[in-house]
């Protein structure tokens, strides 16, 4: 407990102790200021007399002085009469020494005789009267030679005063004063401590009557102690088992509720379901909007399950954007599939305002049983959240009841997850080059770079059984980033040695493409690299430059203002709009596979594939078809005009020597359409 009285007693006393202290300080030095102006002003006046009266008549000698040997200088017959003239005229003054040097710091005269002939050439005070500035200081003295007696234990204040026979003269010489001051100090320092006590026992009495208060006040203070302690005690336990951002229990709360659940049914039979929700792609909301939108979002969808749920069930949220529920005395299944049918529902039926924003996001549902799918509350979430992930697997915005071999998948997804940062450390990467043909030519006039993992226990692995983890880890930024400098260093290799251009192009992935240093991270490849940016081609899907068309636009000009080629991947399977494409820096188009499978013989293939490549023409843009792997594919995009193509008729991807081999060819295709194979 804070204790009032020993703070305040302590601080106003030490309080005290320093006012006092700085004030004796402060007051001393003042004192000794003035005591030292005075006493100068009085030595500067006794100078003026000296140099207006005995300076006419000694100067001579003085000013001469510096020819006469030191040793028998205090022998010279003027020093004598010098010494009778200034002790009468400073006779009945507070003067115990008197100095007089000539202008090179010699003393040619001292009441001390013992010091004539020494050299205060050096002397600081000496240097400043010489200038024409008088300089005095104080000083305490155990033994002091005066005029006629050596005094003890005195206070002193010698002044150096230039000699001058009027304010404008010339210095002709300096003269020392000392003057005793020791009776002044001693006044002062009387003078001080009786302030000192005035101001002490003001203080003393100012210290009474505020304890008096204070000592009040504390009676207050614990006398509401306790109701503030239980207060806190209160207070703290909520931040202990609440999520301080959506103000919903956190996984402490709702685990300690769900073992008292799994107590409950075990004593009754009852059933219970544990449901666990998460947001699907909010890690896009996050990284394109910023964490502030994200949280918004949060705590609106902890707002809508928070008015959903009934008192009787529990919804927390375990971090991130996971949420679970725990919904006590379901008597059978599908009264658990209808509350996630609920859930969705209420998540996902209409967009959020955030921030000037209006947001949709869908959620992803797993649902575990009590007892059947565990008994115990680790077991019970680790299951739920088992299924949550198939749900995600079977294309999200659903839910999924938990079975026995969603375990076996949810580990190999976290072995993958983990054998992919592994790969990133041990360069387990590789990319290889499917050739792009000029339709017209019949010439490479490009590659495209695919990602492959060579893993050590399961030899290539196809890019489709890994990028989908990636990208929900966002491990897909740290690979993609590798992917596009291994790309600019592999065309580099092929420029230098000897090899005509071949472009490579790059497939970006969304949440790359959206962070926000990634053009400086190209621009640094390629300046690193020294590679001519016309030598690399970025690929983009449509619901990449669709999802926040403002900022995609932006980061496009950016990329193409350092001379980049750009393109639209897998064109027709998104939802571009027309308005925005021809907006849009790009330089090709490229057909998906799906709209090539098909041709000659399916018409709406067809249809689609002749608007797609009239559309292009119209938009002054080139179009590559993807997929090719028949002559019959191949004629009729020739004929319609298709500009490029790659695929499996001409090759399907190789290695960086093979594709070398397979473009040094004098053609890829014959222009009358006979296959030419590459092995």
């Amino acid at each position: 407990m804070f204790k009032l009285r020993r703070y305040f007693s302590i601080t106003s006393l030490a309080g005290v102790a320093i006012v006092v202290a700085v004030l004796f300080f402060f007051n001393r030095d003042l004192a000794f200021k003035a005591l030292i102006e005075h006493q100068t002003r009085t030595n500067v006046a006794l100078t003026q007399v000296f140099a207006n009266t005995l300076w006419p008549r000694y100067a001579p000698f003085i000013t001469g002085a510096r020819d006469v040997p030191r040793d028998r200088l205090a022998e010279h017959p003027e020093i004598e009469s010098l010494r009778g003239d200034v002790v009468r005229q400073m006779k009945g003054l507070n003067v115990v020494k008197v100095k007089i040097y000539d202008l090179d710091g010699l003393t040619v005269f001292s009441t001390d005789a013992k010091q004539i002939g020494e050299d205060k050439s050096k002397n600081a005070g000496f240097r400043a009267a010489k200038a024409g500035s008088t300089a005095s200081e104080i000083t305490f003295r155990e033994r002091f030679d005066a005029f006629e007696e050596t005094v003890v234990d005195r206070n002193l204040i010698s002044s150096y005063v230039p000699i001058q026979r009027g304010e404008t003269a010339a210095v002709e010489g300096v003269l020392e004063v000392y003057s005793d001051v020791s009776e002044l100090v001693t006044n002062l320092e009387t003078t001080q401590w009786e302030i000192v006590a005035a101001v002490l026992g003001s203080l003393s009495l100012l210290y009474f009557f505020l304890f008096l208060i204070v000592r009040r006040a504390d009676n207050i203070i614990r006398a509401q102690s306790e109701e503030e302690r239980l207060a806190n005690r209160q207070e703290l336990r909520h931040q202990a088992f609440h999520d301080s951002l959506t103000g919903l229990p956190n996984r402490a709360k709702f685990t300690e509720e769900l073992n008292e659940a799994i107590a409950r049914a075990h004593g009754t039979g009852n059933l219970f379901a544990v449901l666990f929700v998460d947001l699907d792609q909010f890690k896009y909301i996050n990284d394109s909007l910023g964490h502030f939108v994200g949280d918004l979002l949060l705590q609106a969808v902890a707002g809508r399950l928070r008015n959903l749920l009934r008192e009787t069930y529990t919804v927390a949220r375990l971090g991130g954007d996971e949420f679970v529920m725990l919904v006590s005395d379901v008597s059978r299944i599908n009264h658990a599939a209808r509350l996630a049918a609920r859930i969705h529902q209420a998540i996902a039926r209409e967009p959020y305002n955030i921030d000037g924003r209006r947001l949709s996001v869908t959620p992803s549902i797993g649902i575990s049983m009590y007892p059947a799918d565990g008994d115990d509350a680790v077991e019970l979430i680790k299951n739920a959240d088992a299924a949550m992930y198939y749900a995600k697997e079977m294309g999200r915005n659903n839910y999924q009841f938990y079975t026995q071999d969603m375990n076996a998948r949810a580990f190999a997804m976290l072995s993958t997850e983990h054998s992919l940062r592994q790969a990133l450390e041990r360069g387990e990467f590789v990319l290889h080059y499917q050739p792009q043909v000029d339709l017209a030519t019949g010439r490479v006039v490009g590659a495209e770079a695919l990602l492959r993992w060579q893993r050590p226990d399961m030899g290539l692995v196809s890019p489709a059984q890994f990028i989908s983890i990636a990208e929900e880890t966002g491990l897909i930024v740290p690979i993609g980033d590798w992917v596009v400098r291994e790309a600019c260093k592999q065309s580099r290799g092929w420029l230098n040695a000897g090899l005509s251009a071949v472009p490579v192009s790059v497939n970006v992935s969304a949440l790359q493409f959206r962070q926000p240093e990634f053009p400086e991270k190209v621009a640094a490849a390629l300046r690193e690299i020294d590679l001519p940016p016309e030598s690399l081609e970025l690929e983009i899907t449509e619901s990449v430059i669709m999802h926040g068309a403002d900022t995609t636009m932006a980061t496009m000009h950016q990329l193409k203002a350092m001379g980049l080629k750009l393109s639209i991947d897998d064109f027709g399977t998104g939802y571009s709009s027309l308005s925005y494409l021809k907006q849009f820096p790009i330089d090709r188009l490229k057909l998906d596979q799906s709209f090539v499978r098909g041709l000659p013989s399916d018409p709406d293939d067809l249809a689609i594939s002749t608007a797609v490549i009239g559309m292009a023409k119209t938009l002054r843009l080139k179009v590559m078809a993807e997929g090719v792997e028949t002559e019959a594919q191949l004629q009729f995009l020739r004929q319609h005009g298709c500009d490029e193509a790659q695929g499996r008729f001409f090759s399907g991807p190789l290695l960086a020597d093979d594709l070398v081999r397979f473009a040094a060819r004098s053609d890829v295709v014959q222009l009358k359409g006979r296959r030419a194979r590459a092995k």
